[in-house]
């Protein structure tokens, strides 16, 4: 890498050290604990997916107000999907050292729960390439959640985005990983 390059640093003056020393722990280090994008190069290009989840907790009376479609700015589920979508496409430019992937597949999904009331946000991506997509899944349930919260504090600013965790991942070397079905 670079002199000069960005480096994950910890507040204070052990930070170099830090890094340096988890430089053979961590693979986006190198050995002198400079930030780095991983080579995938030699890895073979195989089917991988990934679901990630999470939620906007809301009160009733505001889940009433999107179930009616009453909000100012539009449908919460359309726009949030679309959001999400987007944002997966695009998370190589949001999260530092993630490859560019070429998605083949990415859906997300607005489920509306009534107790506890909450939008469920649930993001799938689908890719055939050297690395996995856990990245993208997350992405786009974080934006759509977002979203989600933008569209409704006109209405609720108390609503809290929660619990947004991978659930499963499958392909590449490591193999399928299913945390939550």
């Amino acid at each position: 890498m670079a002199e000069g390059c960005a480096r994950f640093a910890l507040p204070g003056a052990r930070s170099a050290q830090y890094n340096q020393s988890m430089a053979n722990q961590l693979s986006h280090l190198d050995a002198k604990g400079n930030a780095r994008m991983v080579d995938v190069g030699g890895k073979p290009e195989t089917e991988r997916w990934a679901v990630a989840r999470g939620e906007v907790s809301i009160s009733p009376e505001t889940m009433a107000i999107v179930k009616a479609g009453e909000l100012k700015k539009g449908d919460v589920r359309t726009a949030a999907e679309l959001a999400g979508v987007m944002a997966a496409k695009r998370t190589w430019e949001l999260i530092p050292l993630c490859h560019p992937l070429p998605l083949s597949h990415v859906e997300v999904t607005i489920d509306l729960r009534d107790e506890p009331a909450a939008v469920v946000i649930t993001a799938t991506v689908r890719t055939v390439a050297r690395t996995g997509v856990e990245m993208e899944a997350l992405t786009g349930v974080s934006v759509a959640a977002l979203t989600v919260y933008d569209m409704i504090k006109s209405v609720e600013r108390g609503a809290r985005i929660a619990d947004i965790r991978l659930l499963e991942k499958h392909g590449g070397r490591s193999g399928d990983l299913v945390l939550e079905g």
